[in-house]
């Protein structure tokens, strides 16, 4: 028989990223029968909290201590009377190990799993082995439906009562890929709906909400989004504060942390779906320097895009895109901001402009368009695509006359040169978001990379490479350190000139990181 204990509450002023703990001390633990990491039940009133434990060995006897989440939860005061006793394991922990031990999981075996995730049930512990579960045993096309279905019931559904609803995502792996700026005033000027949701970086420079909120806010309610798309026909807002598919926010944490990503697929589509979309095109940078490395991989991770498609009612098509270098010249949020403004104005990188008008003219040809690519550049070239963007950025809050100069960016800045004459034969994008992390970015808007060569051109001895902007000196010679042990240029006349690419074992200085933008 399981103990009640009455114990008095001691307000902790810390929060835990919506994770609810609660702290007891060795002894109290014990009487209730509570281990660390095991659960227990807080009832107050007529509420009811279900919290993870952590032991201490000085906490106050007779007392719990709960995180600011649980303390919202209940309406509670410290000094005020509780009611704790131990709560069982969760049924779908039986499940996590049933993966563990290799069986596939019905649907409402999944749903269990990730309800219990977004209702902060199951530990970081537990969550980390189902990952773990998955990239190890693998995951079927059925469970991956299964999941994404899961992660949407869990979280908002963004009900714009419009059809159809087209979008855009990229996989992610190379850095400045800011065409979401192009490409939702593109199609929203065409009349289309394109309501773009995106994520803050993880593990990269600059995620697509970073770049955007230096031309407009991005933190929007649903309300908001659905009175801003009615008016414009889109927005690019960040998906973060909707709670679409709140669960894949927890899942990218923790896959991140182990350097796995076995939840790609489910991870997107539950977000599209959430947001309606009847439409996706799913960019794949596919290179060297890419998340995918093949095009033998583009097309199979391809296909199990199209076939998810069709279990889940979304029309889906894939470009499998160049990704050995990072697209345009300008890597960190708001160079990437300035650079797609003077795109869209006439002035920017060609790869970017050909990238932007691809994936649109994709989205046109599956409304039926013909020749949609060619739509989309009259489109961009027109003018009629800089208007609707100045519309968004108004309709979200930002100045709809802002100019390139006006995109504050870092006002400390150095150059990497070229140390010999050549070609520039690779460049390594894993480096050059590292060194823009280094200098910065993303937290630090102003801080970044900007380009002075792309793959082919030819440089001299001493020639500008690229040139690192930051906010800060301290993060300018801290950049400048990790460039110089980085070398992210390869230079040469031919590849058979330059073979010897790096020496294994060698010191490390930095840390791979996995790409898992959202």
């Amino acid at each position: 028989m399981r103990i009640h204990m009455k114990l008095k509450v001691k307000l902790l002023d810390i929060q835990a990223g919506g994770r609810r703990i609660a702290i007891l001390d060795d002894e109290t633990a014990s009487v209730l029968g509570v281990h660390s990491s095991d659960r227990v039940k807080i009832n107050y009133k007529n509420k009811q909290v279900i919290a993870i434990v952590n032991t201490a060995s000085n906490f106050p006897h007779n007392y719990i201590g709960v995180y600011k989440e649980i303390s919202k939860m209940l309406s509670i005061q410290s000094d005020e009377i509780v009611e704790v006793q131990y709560a069982p394991v969760p049924e779908s922990l039986s499940y996590v190990q049933e993966k563990l031990n290799g069986e596939s999981l019905q649907e409402n075996k999944i749903k269990a799993i990730v309800k219990d995730v977004v209702e902060h049930h199951l530990s970081d512990v537990e969550i980390a082995a189902f990952i773990t579960t998955l990239h190890i045993r693998g995951i079927s096309l059925d469970e991956i439906k299964a999941l994404s279905k899961a992660m949407v019931e869990t979280g908002q559904i963004l009900n714009l009562n419009k059809k159809p609803i087209l979008d855009k995502h990229s996989i992610g792996g190379i850095p400045g890929d800011k065409t979401t700026i192009l490409i939702t005033p593109i199609i929203a000027a065409a009349g289309f709906t394109i309501p773009k949701t995106s994520s803050r970086a993880v593990t990269s420079p600059a995620g697509t909400a970073d770049r955007v909120e230096n031309l407009c806010p991005v933190n929007l309610s649903v309300e908001e989004i659905i009175k801003v798309v009615n008016k414009t026909n889109g927005c690019m807002v960040w998906g973060g504060a909707l709670e679409l598919a709140p669960a894949d926010d927890i899942f990218i944490q923790v896959e991140y942390s182990l350097g796995i990503d076995p939840l790609l697929l489910p991870s997107i589509i539950s977000k599209k779906k959430a947001i309606g979309a009847t439409h996706l095109v799913v960019d794949i940078p596919t290179g060297r320097g890419a998340k995918i490395k093949t095009i033998g991989e583009a097309h199979a991770l391809a296909q199990d895009f199209l076939e998810l498609g069709k279990g889940l009612a979304i029309d889906i098509q894939c470009a499998v895109t160049f990704g050995e270098q990072p697209l345009g010249y300008a890597v960190g949020p708001a160079l990437e901001a300035k650079e797609a403004l003077e795109t869209i104005m006439g002035d920017g990188p060609k790869d970017l402009q050909e990238k932007a008008t691809d994936l649109a003219g994709m989205l046109f040809e599956m409304m039926g368009i013909k020749d949609g690519k060619e739509k989309a550049k009259k489109i961009l070239y027109s003018g009629k695509a800089e208007r609707k963007l100045r519309e968004i950025i108004e309709a979200q809050g930002g100045n709809p006359r802002i100019k390139p100069d006006d995109i504050k960016i870092g006002d400390k800045c150095a150059e990497i040169k070229a140390d010999k004459n050549g070609k520039i034969l690779w460049i390594n994008n894993q480096y050059i978001a590292q060194i823009a992390r280094n200098a910065g970015a993303p937290k630090e808007k102003g801080a970044g990379i900007k380009l002075k060569a792309k793959l082919g051109e030819r440089v001299k001895r001493g020639d500008t490479l690229f040139e690192v902007y930051t906010e800060r000196n301290t993060k300018l010679e801290s950049a400048l350190k990790l460039a110089e042990r980085l070398q992210p240029f390869g230079i040469g006349e031919r590849w058979d000139e330059q073979m010897l690419i790096d020496k294994i074992p060698t010191e490390i200085t930095h840390r791979k990181v996995l790409s898992i933008e959202r």
